[in-house]
């Protein structure tokens, strides 16, 4: 924290604008030393930009004064023309300052969190939404990192505050005159109305990290049943090998789609039939394992046989489509596909939408992320054992602790050294 930080924020370079930027204790050196002045916070100047005998470039610079900037420290940006030779040379200046040195990965944003200025559900929704690939991820990160889901949490921070307040004061001040007795009779009812909502909000949790990661859809069937063609021609590209030779795919092929707005994954399999090579085994192991963690399986048959019964049994939506409708007999294409056919590739790409808004649609939730859900289960559970009726209420208090701790630690506010490096490296650089 004792260092001055910098880094390029915007994409690499060519680009019309690169924005380069620098907090820590040297800003306002730094301002003095490259543009001649510190500007006026907050406001945009135009600037020539680099030592005097040797400008740099000409460009917008902002001063942002601490607290109020991103970091909470001494904030600047240089707004530079986006051409390598521009951004290299003012990095190249930058680096030569005394105390000056590159960000490491999420470090802006690391800062923004030991200086208060966002929780750590802000920053993984800050996170999220650099990395959204589709609308309804947009929507949830942005939930996020405006604080939707730190309101909450303080929200149920307090009301434990509370509660803790009252048993104890039951416990440690009931000889006292002023403080009435039985003060906790209460509590209990409190307790499981909190508890509920976290109950719920877990609930709502499981949609949100599919909304985060994207729905899965697994495609099975018999070998040539036109998986891989299919595959192929929903993505747009050639992502799978396709020939006449059964057992032409061995292992999971990936491709991600964005279906109105909602992630989801296409996984190739090995064709399921009786025998194989060892490898093809393993294959046909692998797709069965990955269909009974699927959201969708997509059965692919060239007749209109029922799937087999390990299909059938699947905990997940399963859809039967009749491939090859091309060759099928005419007013026999009911749920039937044709990579010749545009229109057919259409429908079944509209009834997987369906299926992603079925499962995912509505209000954007809260959770998004195993470590957020881990804290929730954690305070839920304590608040559980806190709401017997039976329970001492030196104990109930201790649980109301532990509900209290494991908010803390969904917020960041305690115990979090060890997750902190893992969440604050998955960012880019500069930010």
């Amino acid at each position: 924290m004792t260092d001055t930080i910098f880094a390029l924020s915007s994409g690499v370079p060519p680009s019309g604008v690169a924005v380069v930027r620098i907090s820590g204790p040297s800003v306002r050196f730094v301002l003095e030393t490259t543009i001649g002045r510190l500007p006026a916070p907050r406001r945009l100047e135009l600037k020539t930009i680099g030592g005097e005998n040797d400008p740099i470039d000409r460009g917008l610079v902002a001063f942002f004064p601490a607290p109020r900037s991103f970091t909470g420290e001494d904030v600047a940006e240089y707004h530079l023309h986006g051409g390598r030779a521009v951004v290299s040379a003012f990095l190249e200046l930058l680096g030569g300052l005394p105390g000056l040195r590159l960000a490491e990965a999420g470090e802006f944003t690391r800062r923004a969190f030991e200086n208060d200025r966002l929780d750590l559900t802000e920053a993984e929704g800050l996170a999220d939404l650099i990395a959204a690939e589709t609308d309804a991820q947009r929507r949830q990160a942005l939930r996020l990192a405006g604080g939707a889901f730190r309101q909450k949490a303080e929200e149920w921070r307090q009301r434990l505050i509370e509660l803790r307040a009252h048993v104890e004061a039951d416990l440690d001040f009931s000889d006292e005159e002023d403080v009435p007795v039985d003060v906790s009779s209460g509590v209990v009812t409190a307790i499981g109305n909190l508890r509920a909502e976290l109950e719920r909000e877990l609930v709502a949790g499981r949609r949100g990290e599919r909304i985060r990661d994207g729905l899965d859809v697994v495609v099975l069937g018999q070998p040539n049943a036109g998986k891989s063609s299919l595959i192929n021609a929903l993505a747009e590209r050639d992502v799978a090998i396709v020939t006449d030779i059964p057992g032409t795919t061995r292992d999971l092929l990936e491709v991600r789609l964005d279906l109105d707005g909602y992630a989801v994954t296409l996984v190739d399999t090995a064709g399921l039939r009786e025998g194989g090579d060892v490898i093809e085994v393993e294959g046909m192991r692998r797709g069965r394992a990955r269909a009974a963690m699927a959201d969708i399986v997509l059965w692919l048959d060239e007749s209109d046989a029922t799937p087999p019964e390990e299909v059938t049994s699947l905990e997940c939506q399963v859809i039967g489509i009749r491939t090859k409708a091309d060759l099928a007999p005419e007013g026999e294409l009911a749920q039937s596909v044709s990579i010749h056919d545009r229109a057919s590739l259409d429908w079944l790409l509209r009834r997987l939408a369906e299926e992603a808004s079925r499962q995912l649609g509505g209000e954007a939730p809260l959770v998004s992320r195993v470590r957020q859900r881990q804290c929730l289960e954690q305070a839920e559970a304590a608040l559980r054992e806190a709401e017997r009726s039976d329970l001492p209420a030196e104990v109930m208090a201790d649980q109301l602790r532990r509900a209290g701790d494991a908010l803390g630690r969904l917020s960041g506010r305690i115990d979090v050294e060890d997750v902190l490096g893992s969440i604050f490296s998955t960012f880019c650089i500069g930010k």
